[in-house]
Parts: structure tokens; C-alpha cells; sequence
């Protein structure tokens, strides 16, 4: 099975070529198509499956399509989130929008993606507004339980509408989440994938793509009460062109990708 067969748009396929994915893991094949179709989906899969791009390859299709989808996606950490936008940027090169085009302004989507501790703490300062949330994204619930997140997950579901879409991805079933599953889904397709698919990123030739000497390509919401430093990314002026050409949403959507210099978190020790 290819790309192609899983509904995907040409230009998300060419993009995916580029890097040299020569076919969708199994993880990809059951959820890309149940994601273009709108359903609810709950997905059981071990880590380096390829997950990640699973959804992100079919939200990149829904963002190109301006409707004005807003899309939400929950990660356990800072790290994870700047990965899932850097990924969100590389794959979307091929979808260029019209900057100066009202119409394209108006439609496009909204993607926030931030850890619940700092999804609420925006929230409070009234910087973010998830009320009319179309696509929920969490990946994956039982990391954000470890990071001893869930209560803060809770209140950010009470704040979503009911209608829309849910994706949730975790590496196991446990007591502790299955009473927030409960409340998030109602009946989705449900998705288990086999422990010995474990690394199957690496059979399918599915190398990790990274913008090289970019410490952080995307502006994620920002961590307070942590030590930040200014980065110059012109630094490295091939580094910064070849990040610069993967800012392909425009001004305007996602809020998360480029900015010429910006605050880097540094990680404590």
C-alpha cells in the first residue's frame, strides 16, 4: 500500500517523498483514512511506529483545505510540541498560501499545540480561546499521565465543545486514563497496534526528519518561571534558508512556525 492510496493530496505526498518514506507503517495505514473521514479514533500503538506523522499528514490535507478548522493538540512536553510543529512545517512545504490574499486570511486554520500546563496557563491570561475547537489531538495520554498532567487535561476538556473531532493516541491502556477516554469518546474507531511494530519507522526507511542547526523552528507557547535565550537564527545563514522554506502557512496560521529570532528555552540541568 502507498501513500497515495491512503486519500492523501499529491503535494503532502511529495513532501513525504522527499524525505524518502517509501511506504506508510501500519499505525499510518489505519489511521490516516478514519482522520480524513472525521471519526473519532483511539489508537493503542508502541513507540517509533510512526504516530506522530499519522496524524499529521492527513491535518496538513484538512489545513490546506481552508475551512477554518481549529485544531488542537495536546503533547506531554515543551520538547514534544516543538517537535510536532517542526514536522507540521517540514511536510507542509509543498502547500503554499497566498499571503496578501484576504480570502485565504479568513479561512485558514488555527493550530495550537502546547502541554496542558501551558495550554491553561495562556488560557488564563486570555491569550489562547479553545471554544470552538473543530479536531482534538492528544498524544499520546499516557505520557501526559506520567508527567502528572491528567488533572490539568480534565479542565482543558471542560472547556472544548462536544462537537468535534477527537484523535487520541497512547502507548498503553490504564485504569488512570480510561475514565477521561470515557468522557472524550464516544464511540470511535479504536486502532491497537502490535508491540512487534515497535521501531517500524526505521523498516520503512522513515528517518526522523530535522531542520539541521535550528534550535527550535517553531514558537510554541511560552514556559514561565523558566530561564530563556535570545537565538539569532541568522546565525547560520543555510540553516535559516533552509527553515525559511519550509514557512509555507503564511503570517497568519499556524502562530507556532518561524520568527527570525525568538526565546529558547534552556533546559535545566
Amino acid at each position: 500500500m502507498s501513500f497515495k492510496d491512503l486519500g492523501l493530496n499529491e503535494k503532502t505526498i511529495q513532501a513525504i517523498e522527499d524525505l524518502g518514506y517509501a511506504e506508510p507503517t501500519t499505525v499510518q495505514k489505519d489511521v490516516i483514512p478514519s482522520i480524513l473521514e472525521g471519526k473519532d479514533i483511539f489508537t493503542i500503538a508502541p513507540a517509533a511506529c510512526g504516530k506522530t506523522c499519522a496524524y499529521i499528514f492527513p491535518l496538513i490535507d484538512i489545513i490546506s483545505q481552508k475551512k477554518k478548522q481549529n485544531i488542537l493538540i495536546l503533547a506531554a512536553d515543551s520538547a514534544e510540541s516543538v517537535n510536532i510543529s517542526d514536522k507540521f512545517s517540514i511536510f507542509n512545504k509543498y502547500h503554499e498560501t497566498k499571503e496578501n490574499s484576504d480570502e485565504d486570511s479568513v479561512n485558514e486554520a488555527n493550530v495550537i499545540i502546547a502541554s496542558p500546563s501551558l495550554l491553561l496557563e495562556n488560557i488564563a491570561e486570555n491569550s489562547v480561546d479553545i471554544s470552538n475547537i473543530n479536531i482534538l489531538v492528544v498524544d499520546d495520554i499516557n505520557l501526559i499521565k506520567k508527567k502528572r498532567q491528567l488533572a490539568n487535561l480534565e479542565k482543558i476538556l471542560e472547556l472544548l465543545p462536544a462537537n468535534k473531532q477527537n484523535i487520541i493516541f497512547t502507548t498503553r491502556r490504564s485504569k488512570e486514563t480510561q475514565d477521561i477516554l470515557n468522557k472524550i469518546l464516544k464511540t470511535p474507531a479504536e486502532i491497537k497496534i502490535d508491540k512487534n511494530k515497535q521501531s517500524e519507522i526505521n523498516q520503512n526507511n522513515q528517518n526522523e526528519p530535522t531542520i539541521s542547526n535550528v534550535v527550535s523552528q517553531t514558537t510554541p507557547l511560552k514556559e514561565k518561571h523558566s530561564r530563556y535565550q535570545k537565538c539569532e537564527l541568522n546565525q547560520d545563514k543555510k540553516a535559516f534558508d533552509l527553515a525559511k522554506r519550509h514557512k509555507v502557512f503564511g503570517n497568519r496560521t499556524p502562530s507556532f512556525l518561524l520568527a527570525d529570532t525568538k526565546l529558547v528555552e534552556i533546559a535545566d540541568s
